[in-house]
């Protein structure tokens, strides 16, 4: 049948696009802003784009048309299905009814590490043999495609809290019907769709709810809101990782690049691997208590961890110039940009450290996270902050508060000559954004030459 999708280029409507491809469907997508990863994915996967929402990219009538939820009511290709009264679903739904549906789902939820903590998962299962389905928010480089269908039972997918779509406001992560659940921590976020945190708290009790008293429920001791969840109702085993859960670590390494695991107070083995932060030593745990759920032995997932490449846009070393390291990171929410900095802080020494940090997501936008931006750029040495045009608060009085220099910029050009006048050799530049940021990684690298 030809699926049509609607905002194709996000990161889960992009994979949801492949799965459809693989399944034999003819499948055509638009999207506002057609973007690397994403789009690069999708042509050479040879999945036809249309750039914008023009209706006449709906005639002739798709047999379906998958509807993403960054799309509302007053689209110009919304209205036309609603029209003409063409089927239509949310991106979730036919995934639960199309891919999931009879399947051991192994899903990780929380707000930050989904992406990380999914490829891992992933890739810990590929390692053993098990040939998993998956789909990622991103694009693990342990199998260069953010999608596929996978030739067992197991499908690992990242669940995210974010909602369904404009006709439902149920959380994605409501509909996949996980028998291993991962949730990694929990912190407010997506302040465009949920008031406060136990607004949240509630979406992911409805997750709990639907997991089988036979599966695992798998979370940190140390996220109070994941313990308040918990206590609303839970049918299902737990098992919890760090400080006083059964999975625990002994660090090797300051920088988390090698630390041993204990299931139970017994020595599993120990992760040596290219990952740094004690964020990604914490995906490694629950990772691992996943995949014994599926019969993956605990030794035999470290040995997976150990070859474990990281996700494109998660600390990926993009360019190096005359010295200077350019990486492109996707923290956009201050927890995930201090343990960023924290990891590569500890790999790196004193070497010189400049943040450029673009306040892009939706939360970020609404500065629902502007009181936590100051404290979560300690460990770099100077911090460039990107003022989109249409950001709708002070970001200057925040970069004031910064303890470490902090400048504002509101323009791509002014972000590159800043760095130009300060990086020496040996200096690193991390680039954070949910986005593309212009292209500012490439020409970032092209301006240092």
């Amino acid at each position: 049948m030809h699926i049509h999708i609607l905002g194709i280029c996000g990161t889960f409507m992009g994979s949801m696009a492949v799965l459809a491809k693989e399944l034999g469907h003819h499948v055509t997508g638009s999207d506002a802003n057609v973007y690397p990863p994403m789009s690069t994915q999708l042509e050479a996967q040879g999945i036809q784009l249309t750039q914008g929402y023009d209706p006449a990219q709906l005639d002739p009538a798709p047999d379906l048309v998958v509807i993403g939820n960054a799309m509302s009511r007053g689209n110009p290709a919304v209205e036309y299905v609603l029209n003409k009264g063409l089927p239509y679903v949310s991106g979730p739904q036919w995934l639960a009814d199309h891919v999931l549906r009879g399947r051991w789902v192994l899903a990780v939820a929380g707000t930050h590490g989904k992406t990380t903590t999914s490829s891992m998962l992933a890739w810990v299962l590929e390692h053993a043999g098990m040939s998993p389905g998956f789909l990622i928010g991103g694009v693990p480089q342990n199998f260069s495609v953010s999608a596929r269908l996978g030739g067992t039972p197991f499908f690992v997918i990242e669940a995210d809290e974010y909602d369904s779509a404009f006709f439902d406001k149920r959380s994605k992560f409501v509909h996949y019907g996980p028998r291993t659940a991962i949730l990694n921590n929990l912190e407010f976020d997506h302040a465009d769709i949920f008031p406060d945190l136990p607004a949240i708290e509630r979406q992911f009790h409805h997750l709990v709810r639907t997991i089988p008293s036979e599966g695992l429920v798998i979370h940190p001791t140390t996220e109070p809101a994941l313990q308040r969840v918990i206590e609303m109702g839970c049918w299902t085993p737990v098992q919890t990782t760090g400080a006083g859960g059964q999975w625990q670590v002994k660090l090797l390494s300051e920088d988390g690049s090698k630390f041993e695991v204990l299931f139970e107070g017994v020595a599993q083995g120990v992760v040596e691997w290219d990952m740094t932060g004690q964020h990604n030593v914490a995906n490694a745990l629950a990772t691992l208590a996943a995949a014994r759920h599926v019969g993956v032995v605990p030794s035999m997932g470290i040995a997976a961890l150990s070859a474990f490449k990281s996700v494109k846009r998660r600390m990926e070393k993009v360019a190096e110039v005359r010295g200077i390291t350019i990486y492109d990171d996707f923290a956009h929410h201050p927890t995930a940009i201090a343990t960023t900095l924290d990891g590569l802080r500890k790999k790196i020494g004193d070497a010189p450290l400049i943040a450029i940090i673009e306040p892009r997501s939706n939360s970020m936008k609404l500065g629902a996270h502007r009181d936590g931006l100051p404290e979560s750029v300690v460990d770099a040495d100077q911090v460039i902050w990107y003022a989109p045009a249409n950001l709708g608060w002070d970001l200057a009085g925040t970069a004031a508060l910064c303890t470490v220099p902090s400048i504002v910029s509101d323009s791509l050009e002014g972000i590159i000559e800043r760095v130009k006048s300060q990086a020496q050799p040996g200096t690193h530049v991390v680039i954070m954004s949910n986005g593309g940021f212009g292209g500012l990684h490439g020409k970032l690298a092209e301006a240092l030459q």
